[in-house]
């Protein structure tokens, strides 16, 4: 008994002897417990309502009646969609406080808001200011104890980081970035050599007979790679000068421009051994019929070092459109982008590119249900072969090659006493067809950026920041168009944006600005343009403006 209380004296402490950010690590792990529990029964602790710097303002207090009764009115889809609204507010509004004020009832109860979250439909918009709030409150604690955590950790190596990560949808996107921003500073290689020179033959990457080593990619993988860890973090805008043989052109960025957008036509294309369109896209069947994936190698067969390092210089590329600006016109899945931020691939995920990868799973889950009531395994057997009488321990790749499961598979016939493991194999098999490949990308990017605040990232987040928007957003170019010797509000130019944003549609405009600018995804922002839009006038004399139309 005596040494049982020594042992409770020694195990007891006093938690107001230990530092300010245990207890801020603390609150953050109830925090998340709260928001994760689906019954909506647990409490927020209470040093949530307690008053902070950070809301001395009156604007930005709540109390824990306002956050319970707030509370009961969200899930999480709900969370979501005001996270969502919350992160493109933010990115407009200077500060948290400008966001919170300008959220009045008549901006909530607007038609158009509720179209794009419909999950807030319902709930008072008193309610939704609240929870913004908590949620901001909630980032402004992680962001106290991020310096002491290391989230270059794998998945279960720490079980803060897992938990942090597991739910970084609520953390503000705004506040992400500005982590992330600061570590890509901190990682600059600072070079007293001038830019590489790239030497790309483009009559010979223009012929489509000429497949891999006369891509565009390929000549500038050959050129960039081996110092690329170093070129595609320095500081300068432009990283390399291309040169187009026979052009005798100087560069001055449009050739820049124009070969990253060839490498990325290459990269999403059959003419190098990289990637494949997926399944959905070769059957026209499903969603995503435009998306590429890691191209399929058996299983047990090593992958060779030249394509391992095409695929880290993928990755690399990724890096340098993150750090500049330069976004990437690449079509990949969203499996992809997950992989790369530490997220959980699904089937969803696989259906959603190959709409028939769990179609034979289905029907024997439908025949384990119709077996339940045959009294033998004979009959079930026979149930299964009249089903899948030419299935066997094999499994027919994205690609379209058969592979065993197991050894010897491909002579092992599907009965009612290895059904499970079957499918067990078989799904192991399509959650990681493409690990590897994806795994060489990541390993590609993080030599280019810091992997610690990057994992904290959504898929979403990750693919936005490489290859931007997607759309093109007419008024963001107006916006950052410079006039030569002309007035923006002549007729001419005034018919321009017209036919710009009206009359072309999203490819059109895709191609216009590859014609002038060499780059077919515009910055996001406007802080973002490096280099203006211009558009000058073209003079010619009244009786020769036929002769200044364009000629076939």
């Amino acid at each position: 008994m005596h040494v049982t209380n020594d042992l409770n004296q020694q195990l007891t402490f006093d938690l107001s002897q230990c530092p300010q950010s245990f207890h801020d690590i603390l609150t953050i792990i109830d925090v998340i417990n709260v928001l994760s529990d689906k019954k909506r029964q647990a409490q927020f602790p209470e040093v949530m309502f307690s008053t902070t710097d950070d809301d001395s303002d009156e604007d930005m207090k709540f109390t824990r009646d306002d956050v319970e009764k707030s509370n009961s009115h969200f899930d999480t889809t709900a969370d979501q969609q005001l996270i969502s609204f919350m992160n493109k507010q933010l990115l407009v509004n200077k500060s948290f406080k400008d966001f919170i004020q300008s959220l009045s009832i008549e901006d909530m109860s607007d038609a158009a808001f509720y179209k794009t979250y419909s999950s807030l439909s319902n709930i008072p918009a008193a309610y939704i200011i609240t929870r913004a709030k908590l949620f901001y409150r909630l980032s402004m604690l992680i962001e106290k104890v991020v310096p002491l955590l290391d989230f270059t950790l794998l998945p279960r190596q720490s079980i803060l980081t897992d938990k942090i990560r597991a739910h970084k949808t609520y953390l503000l996107h705004p506040i992400k970035l500005h982590w992330f921003d600061q570590s890509l500073q901190k990682t600059i290689a600072k070079s007293s050599q001038d830019i590489p020179s790239v030497e790309f033959d483009t009559i010979k990457a223009s012929d489509v007979d000429n497949k891999d080593e006369a891509t565009m990619f390929h000549q500038a993988y050959a050129q960039l790679y081996q110092n690329a860890q170093v070129t595609f973090r320095r500081e300068e805008e432009q990283l390399w000068q291309a040169q187009y043989i026979g052009m005798h052109s100087t560069d001055q960025g449009g050739p820049y421009r124009d070969s990253i957008t060839r490498i990325c036509s290459d990269i999403c294309s059959t003419r190098l051994p990289l990637f494949i369109l997926c399944p959905n896209g070769r059957t026209q069947t499903g969603l995503n019929r435009d998306r590429w994936i890691p191209n399929v190698f058996p299983p047990n067969i090593s992958i060779s070092s030249k394509v391992k390092n095409q695929y880290w210089f993928v990755g690399q590329l990724m890096g340098m459109a993150i750090r500049k600006k330069h976004y990437l016109d690449l079509k990949f899945p969203i499996l992809l982008w997950k992989q790369l931020v530490q997220e959980q691939i699904t089937m969803e995920d696989i259906e959603a590119i190959d709409m028939q990868s769990f179609t034979i799973i289905n029907e024997m889950k439908k025949t384990l249900k119709r077996s339940q009531s045959i009294d033998t395994d004979s009959d079930i057997n026979y149930l299964l072969s009249s089903i899948m009488s030419e299935l066997r321990f094999d499994i027919v790749s994205s690609a379209g090659q058969t592979y065993e499961l197991v050894p010897g598979g491909a002579k092992i016939p599907i009965t009612s006493d290895n059904l499970k493991q079957y499918c067990s194999y078989y799904c192991a098999y399509r959650l990681n067809e493409f690990h590897r490949q994806i795994e060489f990308i990541r390993q590609g990017l993080y030599s280019i950026v810091p992997s610690s605040y990057l994992s904290l990232f959504t898929a979403s987040n990750l693919e936005e920041a490489v290859c931007g928007k997607g759309q093109i957003d007419v008024e963001l170019l107006k916006r950052n168009t410079n006039y030569k010797h002309i007035s923006a509000d002549a007729p001419h130019i005034q018919r321009f944006w017209t036919v710009l944003s009206e009359l072309f549609d999203e490819d059109q405009r895709k191609l216009f600005l590859i014609f002038v600018w060499g780059r077919s995804i515009l910055p996001s922002k406007d802080e973002e343009f490096t280099s203006k839009f211009t558009i000058n006038p073209y003079h010619v004399n009244n009786d020769e403006v036929d002769k200044a139309l364009p000629r076939k």
